[in-house]
């Protein structure tokens, strides 16, 4: 039972961090957008400020990373909840990428058409 409880504390902790970079990628993903719309609304030349696109661009790489190792966070404490018997316990949302795939109608033959 003490298993159980701490990986739900830890999944809740990882699904809060999951949030957490998607929400700053957003966040520098809509700074990265604004940037260029206000240079030129500003009728600023493309020469200022470019260092402040370059450093944007990689902060946004840097998050991009960061996400790939928390999402191989997720893949390794999944493998590792199977290890301490908890292989048939469910944490966080129920639907996985690929559930939501709808069922497709059943074709039935209808014969042969007349004519």
């Amino acid at each position: 039972m003490k298993r159980r409880i701490l990986a739900n504390q830890v999944a809740e902790q990882l699904f809060e961090t999951e949030a957490a970079i998607d929400h700053a990628l957003g966040k520098i993903a809509g700074l990265a957008g604004l940037l260029p719309t206000a240079r030129m609304e500003s009728n600023v030349s493309a020469v200022v400020g470019q260092a402040a696109f370059e450093s944007i661009a990689r902060s946004m790489t840097a998050l991009t990373h960061a996400r790939r190792e928390i999402v191989d966070t997720h893949h390794n404490l999944t493998e590792m909840k199977d290890q301490v018997g908890l292989r048939h316990v469910a944490f966080g949302h129920p639907e996985k990428p690929g559930s939501d795939v709808p069922e497709l109608p059943v074709l039935h033959s209808v014969g042969r058409r007349a004519g």
